[in-house]
């Protein structure tokens, strides 16, 4: 990125430059170090980091050094905070070990979006006193249509915070809580939060030192707000502000997007059927990223999508054990029957997400290749991935002509002219048949690196 490494450029502008292009991932960290200077004033819209005033210079140096929308050396950071872990896969990052596990705990399994993993070592860690605090996303208390992050003290906060969050969030503006927090916090973020923090962590910088561990669910893609705004007016609701809350995994394993707004009407849509809502709200920027699974935390965890176990309901997880902390604790609780883990090979796990890899490490790769044909801008990771088919790029040729047909206005707004379990039911359809016939190009060499 030329633009981004000319030192005649001050940093703020190329903070400016990187929200126009496209390339800011919202993960909220140039929010958290401004001292205010900057805010996000649109959750409800694009949700872009608004200067409204300069930082000055070394603040917007730190802000401009931590961003990970211009990109994140994978290289790098991964030899140095991971100097002593042998397993490595391009796909993967570097691992300890991988399992499929769940939480012993059946509250915690039922209330959570799969296994219930990340909230179960959040609960354990406070419970053997090893944190004090856990830095979690839950929903506002005053606005129950919006994201926010917040420090969880207890096991109640931490299963309020339960369950994934498919709209956009920006977990890290929390980062002046966060330094001035008495104790020792665990961290859970997406892959962009989660770099930004390392970045912070290996610059020594005080926003980032009573971190002590960091966990993630692996991340394919982000939804901006319109996509419930969107939703809700297909059933005749014209005003977000009637929500009375959000959960986007309600009730048995995967689970359902649930909305229910102030007059006691709820609007519930199967997981995979409310799914169809995806090509029409996707964060282009999401499409860009390249960490399906999370590959900086200590420990990672999501869904385990196999008929072996998708089959058995409940839920299960598929985890990543990364750093000699994060391996510690998974046998500790192993130990003490707080989690049920049972290690997998490399090669299952490949098999098991194999769409995900496609998608992050495959797909991404080629959008920012082509990204690069036009002359735009693009992050840089530090590393590639080359050497796919052609039949690869002509479907991410289709994919990307669907996202950009479906995000236009007009196809949104025929689109709520059909009601969302028939346009549900369509889509799972469509995809099943998706699924089929691009079963071969997805998988096809998948498990070199």
């Amino acid at each position: 990125m030329a633009f981004a490494s000319s030192t005649f450029v001050k940093e703020i502008e190329k903070l400016k430059y990187i929200i126009k292009h496209g390339l800011c991932n919202r993960c909220g960290t140039c929010v958290g170090l401004s001292g205010g200077t900057i805010r996000f004033t649109d959750k409800t819209e694009e949700y872009l980091p608004n200067i409204i005033r300069d930082p000055g210079e070394e603040l917007s140096k730190k802000i401009w050094n931590s961003c990970s929308g211009k990109g994140f050396d994978f290289k790098y950071y991964r030899e140095i905070i991971y100097p002593v872990v042998n397993n490595f896969h391009s796909y993967i990052g570097s691992f300890n070990n991988i399992f499929i596990g769940y939480s012993c705990d059946e509250e915690i399994r039922n209330i959570a979006s799969s296994g219930g993993i990340i909230s179960a070592i959040l609960i354990w860690l406070l419970g053997k006193k090893m944190i004090d605090g856990a830095v979690v996303l839950g929903m506002s208390d005053t606005e129950p249509w919006i994201n926010k992050p917040f420090i969880a003290r207890s096991r109640k906060e931490i299963l309020n915070a339960a369950q994934s969050k498919y709209t956009i969030s920006s977990v890290n503006e929390i980062l002046p809580d966060i330094k001035t927090f008495n104790g020792n916090l665990a961290f859970v973020g997406l892959p962009g939060q989660v770099q930004s923090i390392r970045i912070l962590q290996e610059a020594g910088d005080p926003s980032v030192m009573n971190i002590k561990y960091i966990l993630g669910p692996f991340y394919g893609n982000t939804l901006h707000f319109s996509s419930i705004k969107s939703f809700i007016k297909a059933y005749g609701e014209k005003d977000y502000h009637s929500i009375k809350g959000i959960k986007f995994r309600h009730g048995q394993w995967p689970g359902n997007l649930h909305i229910e707004m102030n007059n006691g009407k709820i609007y519930e849509l199967p997981k995979f059927h409310a799914n169809y809502l995806i090509p029409f709200h996707i964060m282009k920027n999401s499409l860009l990223c390249t960490d399906f699974t999370n590959e900086f935390t200590d420990i990672s965890a999501g869904d385990a999508w196999s008929p072996v176990y998708e089959e058995r309901g409940k839920g299960f997880s598929m985890i990543i054990s990364r750093s000699p902390a994060g391996q510690k604790i998974l046998e500790m609780m192993t130990e003490e029957r707080a989690i049920c883990l049972n290690r997998i090979s490399l090669n299952d796990a490949i098999t098991m997400h194999s769409h995900g890899y496609d998608l992050k490490k495959r797909g991404a790769f080629i959008r920012i290749k082509f990204r690069r044909l036009f002359r735009m801008e693009v992050p840089d990771y530090g590393y590639t991935i080359t050497g796919f088919s052609f039949s690869r790029y002509i479907m991410e040729i289709l994919i990307d002509i669907l996202f950009f047909l479906a995000g236009t206005m007009i196809a949104r707004k025929m689109i709520e002219q059909i009601s969302p379990e028939r346009i549900g039911k369509i889509f799972e359809k469509a995809r099943k048949i998706w699924k089929s016939k691009t079963y071969r190009i997805k998988r096809e060499n998948l498990g070199n690196t």
